[in-house]
């Protein structure tokens, strides 16, 4: 029998009882004798049909070489992704393992919401690119299997730059002098999703971290985005603004390319593309008229790229526990991330995993992980971007300066910050 659901939970404290509907938990025994190990996947594979096949499969293989464990995996959504997972945690009800990123893994173990998986990669380690496992390791263990590696770069709309007589912008100079030859034609230089609905590590940070800037202080006991470096990286943004380098509706923009200005040819580059996205980009303008490059520089070149970490949530029993952890294993495995990776177009996480293709668009995205910064992981991550992202936003509208933005932005995150600290 299938047993891959889609399942969404609710993410209030009234739905909890959905939740623990949802998401059975750890369990033993029962007529079969099988363990029960429950996994919350969310849309690694754009497509939803593909992905549904995958993890049935999935299921089912790993279930063939592991005859005692009962895998389910249920098929969750993006929308709401923190609030539902909290909610499970808080309820102690939900999966076993579920799919996060090194930010939320920082979230969930400083609320004891995580277990440490050394155990199941014990024999691995040394397999797993060093950046992936330190993504996920928190005062010396690991709380997270690095599944995939998820990695964005610079696309550009050849065919604008071309007509225009412009090479490929590749650096922020090289952006600001684009922008009023293209301005001049109704097209901006450079796409940017100012809805705040838009993760920061997608749209603001990567400047941040080209203008040579963090979002944390090194010690992760201060925010540092209100310094030089982080007003460099605002003042970019409004300056291109002003000279109608950015979409005019880019305080409210989301991340989607179809339908997005840059589908329509009204934009010349996007700086944080993946290959999905890449796809979608070349059918909407033409194969021949999109290129792919590698990421902006200011004062130096970054992207985002991070790891999708597979966690064991406080849920799991310990009678459930080794279950689990040949779970955690498996799906990491060389064999099975090849496969994932060839389904989802992501990036192996392993040194004994290939990339998943061949050609020109392959090549500049793995140089590209040389840039990539997973994010700065710490339990207040997601909260400082809900401070951050509407005073950004506020900037991009003109109610703001780049100044005022940031420090009310840090005067509010430096309170969240200090709340979330360990006590």
């Amino acid at each position: 029998m299938n047993k891959l659901l889609p399942c969404v939970a609710a993410a209030t404290a009234a739905t909890l009882a959905a939740l623990t509907g949802c998401g059975p938990g750890a369990s033993t025994g029962g007529d079969s004798g099988r363990t029960t190990v429950t996994l919350w996947m969310y849309p690694v594979i754009k497509d939803g049909a593909v992905g549904k096949k995958f993890w049935t499969e999935a299921e089912a293989d790993f279930e063939k070489s592991h005859p005692s464990v009962d895998l389910t995996i249920e098929l969750q959504t993006f929308d709401k992704r923190d609030a539902q997972i909290s909610a499970a945690l808080a309820a102690n009800s939900g999966p076993d393992i579920v799919l996060v990123t090194p930010d939320q893994a920082a979230t969930y173990r400083n609320v004891r919401g995580l277990l440490p998986v050394d155990e199941a990669v014990k024999d691995q380690k040394d397999s797993f690119y060093p950046a992936t496992l330190d993504a996920a390791t928190f005062d010396g263990e690991l709380y997270g299997v690095p599944l995939f590696q998820n990695i964005n770069t610079t696309a550009y709309n050849t065919k604008i730059f071309k007509a225009a007589g412009l090479g490929l912008p590749k650096t922020w100079d090289d952006v600001r002098t684009a922008a009023p030859v293209l301005a001049k034609k109704g097209i901006a230089v450079m796409d940017y999703a100012g809805s705040p609905e838009q993760t920061l590590n997608l749209s603001f940070y990567p400047l941040l971290w080209q203008a040579g800037g963090r979002v944390f202080t090194e010690d992760g006991k201060d925010i540092a985005f209100d310094s030089d470096a982080g007003l460099a990286a605002l003042q970019f943004l409004v300056d291109l603004k002003k000279l109608g380098g950015l979409p005019p509706d880019v305080a409210t923009d989301g991340p989607k390319v179809e339908g997005a200005p840059i589908a329509a040819g009204k934009v010349g580059l996007r700086a944080t593309t993946s290959l999905p996205e890449l796809k979608q980009l070349r059918a909407a303008l033409g194969k021949e008229n999109v290129a792919l490059g590698q990421p902006l520089k200011g004062a130096v070149q970054a992207t985002y790229g991070n790891p999708g970490l597979l966690a064991l949530t406080s849920i799991n029993k310990k009678e459930n526990r080794n279950a689990a952890y040949q779970v955690l294993s498996y799906l990491t495995s060389a064999e099975h991330q090849k496969a994932l990776n060839a389904a989802a177009g992501n990036f192996p996480t392993r040194t004994d995993v290939g990339i998943p293709g061949d050609g020109p668009d392959f090549a500049t995205m793995s140089e590209a992980l040389k840039s990539a910064n997973p994010g700065e992981p710490s339990p207040a991550a997601r909260q400082v971007m809900g401070a951050l992202a509407p005073n950004i936003q506020a900037a991009l509208r003109g109610d703001l300066t780049p100044k005022e933005a940031l420090t009310r932005a840090a005067r509010e995150a430096r309170g969240i910050v200090e709340r979330s600290a360990p006590r």
